[in-house]
């Protein structure tokens, strides 16, 4: 569960300040300036450092700057993290649980730090360009940070879409997220960041 918590956060949306000039940065720049809602389904496989699957996942997502979003899981790992701009809900259908953070606290020094629209990339982050692969041009953040629990966080966009988000870790795991079904700029009802843990399951609240 931690992996995809994980995983989940780091794709959350930020204004970049990144200076330098290419096709790749242009895209990221402009995803990251003129979007202010996203949806979109996602597959994601997880892969050891062998390049083996260990886990496969899907369902869909949100995200509402500033610091909104939400994640849900469907079955057979099924689960949904919802953050109201101030604290974040994980509910693991599974274990009948609900874990409560701050947003803060539970960004931490992770590629999460890309959340909310807070932090400067450029502090944070070398961002490099990796060109066309395909139809896919290439965007990489490597922290700047060595404590960093991911050591290489990839954004491939295609037509100046986002399609795919890689988080490599530091124990040679690759976390692949595909996108498909964009809903950019749509306008998206406030109640879904809202969150209430359903009767009857535990609740750890670590928010105070």
């Amino acid at each position: 569960m931690v992996r995809i918590v994980s995983a989940l956060l780091g794709v959350c949306v930020v204004f970049i300040s990144a200076t330098a000039s290419s096709n790749a940065l242009d895209e990221l720049n402009r995803f990251y300036s003129d979007v202010s809602t996203f949806g979109a389904d996602f597959e994601q496989v997880v892969l050891d450092e062998n390049l083996n699957r260990v886990e496969e996942s899907s369902g869909h997502m949100w995200i509402s700057r500033p610091g909104k979003f939400r994640w849900d899981y469907e079955p057979p790992l099924e689960q949904q993290i919802v953050s109201d701009g101030e604290r974040v809900w994980v509910y693991d259908i599974e274990l009948e649980q609900v874990t409560v953070r701050r947003l803060d606290d539970a960004l931490g020094r992770t590629p999460a730090i890309l959340l909310a629209g807070r932090g400067n990339l450029d502090q944070s982050y070398v961002i490099e360009d990796r060109g066309l692969v395909g139809q896919v041009e290439w965007v990489a953040l490597i922290p700047r940070e060595t404590d960093s629990n991911f050591s290489e966080i990839q954004l491939g966009f295609e037509k100046s879409e986002l399609r795919l988000l890689q988080l490599a870790d530091q124990l040679g795991q690759i976390t692949r997220i595909v996108f498909s079904n964009n809903e950019v700029n749509s306008t998206l009802m406030a109640t879904l960041f809202d969150y209430a843990p359903p009767p009857g399951v535990d609740v750890i609240d670590d928010s105070f």
